[in-house]
């Protein structure tokens, strides 16, 4: 990798960190100059704009985490397990999360509900990979006789999703995992209830 390219990386990694913990708007142009040790000259030789470093800081965090998970999934054999291998990567959200700040979809998502289309508009994209990987994990379920045949697919990704999102949320605004640990045994106990047999 050249020079350029390595310091590319370095402004795109340390912003990724940088806006997952303050937010877009929370981040100035001054705080990604401290984060990176980059003066703002050295900054503009590589991108156009702080949306530009937004849209790169953003790919970086969500292919961070889908690394994780893709790493969770494949140590799984079961389709109930691979599901909830995506709570794993976020069991200890509070203390050590897969990417620095939390979950880049969710806190991305909220910022730019109804201030950054093109933000909202990648972390919609995120939403939509997300649910069409677990959607399939069901969809194999099924096929394999994991899952009972009359299951609704889109219902249970989405909640599936909706309590792994809800988990996170809540335990990193109390500052405890606990809302994780409940959600992850809850939606178990679920899975317990779909299979056709104990997964």
């Amino acid at each position: 990798m050249k020079k350029g390219e390595k310091t590319r990386e370095h402004i795109i990694s340390k912003s990724a960190e940088l806006f997952n913990v303050q937010g877009f708007a929370g981040s100035s142009l001054n705080d990604i100059i401290a984060a990176t040790g980059i003066q703002k000259g050295g900054i503009y030789r590589h991108f156009g704009s702080k949306d530009e470093i937004a849209l790169e800081a953003y790919n970086y965090a969500a292919d961070s985490v889908g690394r994780k998970f893709a790493e969770a999934l494949a140590a799984e054999t079961s389709a109930a397990g691979r599901l909830l291998a995506f709570f794993h990567v976020y069991g200890d959200v509070v203390n050590n999360p897969p990417f620095i700040g939390g979950c880049p979809l969710q806190n991305t998502a909220v910022e730019s509900d109804d201030t950054h289309p093109i933000l909202r508009q990648r972390a919609r994209e995120g939403l939509h990979h997300t649910l069409e990987r677990m959607k399939d994990i069901i969809r194999e379920g099924i096929q394999m006789g994991e899952f009972k045949e009359h299951l609704d697919v889109d219902a249970l990704a989405s909640f599936a999703f909706s309590l792994l999102e809800g988990g996170i949320m809540l335990s990193k605004l109390e500052g405890s995992n606990r809302h994780m640990e409940m959600n992850t045994a809850s939606f178990s106990s679920y899975l317990e209830q779909v299979c056709s047999k104990a997964p």
